[in-house]
């Protein structure tokens, strides 16, 4: 093997969101060069809460960044709380409580905390701004020797060995990964009205359900909201979704804002009839909550990785939000690529098997997901399989979660290792 191919590899993240700089954080940790360029002119997310599951969490422990967003986040701590359902309409009536086991540790917090925590383990001088991937693309002798070229929209360009995209559902990594077959991008004929407000000045306007220990659904005809506290329970984090299920996935109207702010006026009209706590709630939330239109990849990917480029996060899969996965699949996906990329086997000769083989082990899991959280949409908004009544829904909603929670990464990544031995990509006395 030629000293060319021993080399450690240069690695370039397209995109700073959750995912890429959590897998930039994993590669600088594991000693991977790695370099990360950001469409903005800093670290930012867009958005309000984020929960994480247990099988996120666990992934954060792994990586070795739990500890730095615990350290933002004090005094909460990830810890197991039950889910529970009620009918939007009427009197709110109880419909199921998902229960959790000591095990099933989750954390709530605002999106932009998470960003903070990992841009303050990230070494700041492998971070590029202002750099809006426009375009990847293979050349056989670079300047720099290397195979690939990132081009900017600044009129610049980056040559690396291997490219990751993690830039979000409007992916342009996608469309090399994707073959030229464009970007894959669907209206999921679903938006979603987002606001924080106030706990004590929710409980008085006469919001009687309690949000102080679990994140509550209030399910209804085409339409739920999703609540859970942030920020001590000080905070509620508000979702309210509404869908049309008469109509296939497709592109927007052209035009239509991906994020827009809207009139309080529009979510009473929105949620017109509904109970008491939901008229509560709306009293609440600010003059011009954003209302923003889901959009999903789909049809789903058939690799996430093509030669030395591969996808994650949303990039890869994004999927509608009703399982409040998409960020544990886009960690999952951000370990699976950093463990292998860091294994003492992997080298420029087979960099190409071994994005393979995360592609191989990740699809599949992440496409399972993907279905899951839109058949758990559809049960929230009265389309499920089981029909509309309290028995109808805890038999679509029990048991769930428990395929996305309780889940091996560690057997994942001996499996890739595995089928990279097999293949001989790896000699045979390789370990993960």
């Amino acid at each position: 093997m030629s000293s060319t191919s021993l080399k450690k590899l240069q690695v370039a993240i397209v995109g700073g969101g959750v995912c890429g700089l959590t897998c930039a954080v994993a590669l600088q940790r594991a000693g991977v060069p790695v370099q990360l360029f950001e469409a903005a002119s800093a670290f930012g997310e867009i958005g309000a809460g984020i929960g994480l599951g247990p099988n996120a969490v666990r992934t954060l422990e792994a990586l070795g960044v739990l500890d730095a967003l615990l350290k933002r986040i004090k005094p909460e701590v990830p810890n197991s709380r039950n889910f529970a359902f009620y009918f939007g309409q009427g009197n709110h009536e109880h419909i199921y409580t998902y229960e959790t086991t000591p095990e099933d540790n989750s954390l709530f917090i605002h999106r932009a905390v998470f960003l903070d925590a990992l841009v303050s383990v990230l070494d700041p001088s492998i971070a590029h701004f202002n750099k809006r991937c426009i375009s990847v693309a293979e050349s056989s002798a670079g300047s720099n020797g290397k195979p690939l070229t990132i081009r900017f929209q600044d009129g610049t360009s980056y040559e690396a060995d291997v490219v990751l995209g993690a830039d979000g559902v409007k992916s342009n990594v996608r469309e090399f990964v994707a073959c030229g077959e464009g970007r894959r991008l669907q209206f999921s004929n679903t938006v979603a009205y987002r606001g924080l407000i106030n706990y004590a000045e929710l409980r008085a306007a006469g919001f009687k359900t309690d949000l102080s220990e679990r994140p509550v659904c209030f399910v209804g005809p085409s339409k739920h909201f999703i609540l859970f506290n942030i920020k001590n329970a000080e905070v509620i984090n508000v979702v309210a979704f509404s869908a049309r299920y008469d109509i296939p996935f497709g592109p927007q109207k052209e035009g239509t804002p991906w994020v827009e702010k809207v009139s309080k006026d529009v979510l009473h009209e929105e949620y017109e009839g509904w109970g008491p706590d939901v008229a509560a709630l709306l009293s609440v939330m600010p003059e011009e909550p954003s209302r923003w239109s889901i959009h999903v990849v789909d049809p789903p990917l058939e690799s996430y990785a093509k030669g030395r480029v591969a996808l994650l996060g949303d990039a890869a899969h994004a999927m509608l939000p009703h399982l409040g996965a998409g960020a544990g699949q886009g960690l999952e996906d951000a370990y699976v690529l950093a463990r292998l990329l860091s294994h003492p086997d992997t080298h420029a000769g087979n960099v190409e098997a071994v994005l393979a083989a995360y592609s191989t082990i990740r699809q599949p899991r992440a496409q399972m997901v993907w279905e899951q959280t839109r058949l758990m949409g559809r049960v929230y908004d009265f389309h499920g399989p089981s029909g509309t009544t309290a028995e109808g829904i805890r038999k679509d909603v029990t048991g769930m979660y428990g395929p996305v929670w309780h889940h091996d990464m560690e057997s994942d990544l001996a499996k890739a290792v595995g089928a990279l031995h097999t293949s001989g990509a790896f000699p045979s006395c390789s370990v993960a």
